[in-house]
């Protein structure tokens, strides 16, 4: 009798996360905006399963796990206004079948229009897509690891 209730839970487990998926949760694309994250090849983070990331292939059999902020998601999709509080996270990994050999790691945090003289800047970021921060930027390219960036503070919600 224990064993068949511990099947029965067992299973009972198993069908709730099944059941998540099944319900819809991500896009054909790799898109949960639900969960405001992206998982899947890097082909479809621009919405076209084409082979190519906004045209170009090399990237586009990278594996992307993409994750942003309810302030980034309010702000780009709702039309609140922008705040330090928005962020994302991007990871890219090359190093599957057919990918570019390379993987990436990038957070990225708005910083508005005054960038350097914002009071979200970060000491020894860069500036990316005009009015937001990179903060952390690390990788591996032919073998080698590298460190383009790592402001301080280099975590979310430290500005």
């Amino acid at each position: 009798m224990k064993k068949t209730v511990s099947i029965f839970l067992a299973l009972g487990l198993l069908a709730i996360p099944m059941s998540a998926l099944a319900g819809g949760g991500f896009d054909a694309f790799g898109y949960n905006y639900t969960a405001r994250i992206f998982v899947g090849a890097a082909d479809g983070v621009d919405r076209a399963l084409d082979g190519a990331v906004w045209g170009d292939p090399t990237y586009a059999n990278d594996h992307l796990v993409m994750k942003w902020s309810r302030a980034w998601d309010e702000a780009r999709f709702n039309g609140a206004d922008w705040t330090c509080d928005a962020w994302t996270d991007n990871e890219w990994n090359g190093m599957v079948p057919g990918g570019s050999g390379e993987t990436w790691h990038y957070k990225i945090v708005w910083v508005g229009p005054e960038r350097e003289d914002s009071p979200c800047w970060r000491e020894g970021g860069y500036v990316v897509w005009g009015e937001f921060e990179v903060i952390l930027s690390h990788g591996t390219m032919g073998g080698e690891h590298l460190w383009d960036v790592l402001a301080q503070p280099a975590g979310y919600g430290g500005y």
